[in-house]
């Protein structure tokens, strides 16, 4: 990659040799070294140079030059602060890149990118921290209008399911945004190769959530309730979950044109907010 100054960057196994650096497992840590998957990320977030751009988990920096290449001004959380200082070193000559060192989950994403009031998201996700992190990034005020993140690839096929195969994690997800499969990435694209391979999902964010009409803790409550017992039948599983008669479960799921037989993994984002509506409280 050839950054605005005429220079390549150097990969990241230069940069560890450079830097003597040990990656962290407790931090989560696996290091994108193939460019080409790399190149692929920048694609997928669609930027220009009227774009901010909120980067999680920079690492050492190889994404963050493609970035920086094409947006506006970028924006690092980094939380390893062995490399920080490093980060900003390399940087300086990018007066357009700034890095943070902090938690992601205990960080104001608006505060983050202010004064912008659209940003986009691009991140390559510690795997333990993958459900928090989307949520944080999906309830932000204001949310990002598009997140390029990278997960296992696992967790990207569930976040794209359609009814009949959906999760919890799903339904939280696609009522944000709407999910995109970019691309599979083999654990040997990453150093030290992890156990399993990853995913780059887009994630086109909805200019208001999926179910407008009903508010966010309420949709909420009804899905964990719905999938807290998934093997079990809907009217079953809410019961239990929101502390109902069965009868009055049955009641509401037959209001809302919802056959009381049926499992949470089926239900569509409408039929969970209609849901939502006929429910007492």
């Amino acid at each position: 990659m050839t950054e605005q100054t005429g220079q390549a960057w150097p990969s990241v196994m230069a940069l560890v040799r450079r830097y003597g650096l040990v990656p962290k497992q407790s931090l989560g840590q696996n290091f994108l070294v193939d460019a080409a998957h790399l190149e692929r990320i920048v694609a997928a977030a669609e930027l220009t140079a009227a774009d901010t751009v909120l980067e999680i988990g920079p690492g050492l920096g190889t994404l963050t030059a493609r970035l920086a290449a094409q947006a506006g001004r970028v924006v690092a959380v980094e939380l390893d602060n062995r490399l920080i200082d490093l980060l900003r070193a390399d940087f300086a000559d990018r007066p357009h890149v700034q890095f943070v060192h902090g938690d992601i989950l205990t960080l104001d994403l608006g505060a983050l990118v202010a004064p912008a009031m659209q940003y986009k998201v691009v991140a390559n996700l510690p795997y333990y921290i993958t459900s928090a992190a989307l949520r944080h990034i999906l309830e932000a005020a204001p949310r990002p209008t598009l997140a390029v993140v990278m997960v296992q690839w696992e967790v990207a096929q569930r976040i794209c399911a359609a009814p009949g195969d959906l999760s919890l994690l799903a339904v939280s997800v696609q009522y944000y945004a709407t999910p995109r499969l970019v691309q599979r990435v083999p654990a040997g694209a990453f150093y030290p190769a992890p156990k399993v391979d990853s995913a780059v999902l887009q994630l086109e964010v909805r200019p208001q959530p999926a179910v407008p009409d009903v508010p966010a803790a309420r949709f909420f409550a009804v899905a964990r309730a719905g999938f807290g017992q998934k093997r079990k039948q809907l009217a079953n599983s809410l019961s239990a979950g929101l502390g109902l008669a069965k009868t009055v479960a049955q009641a509401a799921l037959i209001a809302a044109g919802i056959d009381p037989t049926r499992r949470a993994e089926t239900l569509t984002l409408a039929e969970w907010g209609a849901l939502c509506r006929t429910l007492p409280g």
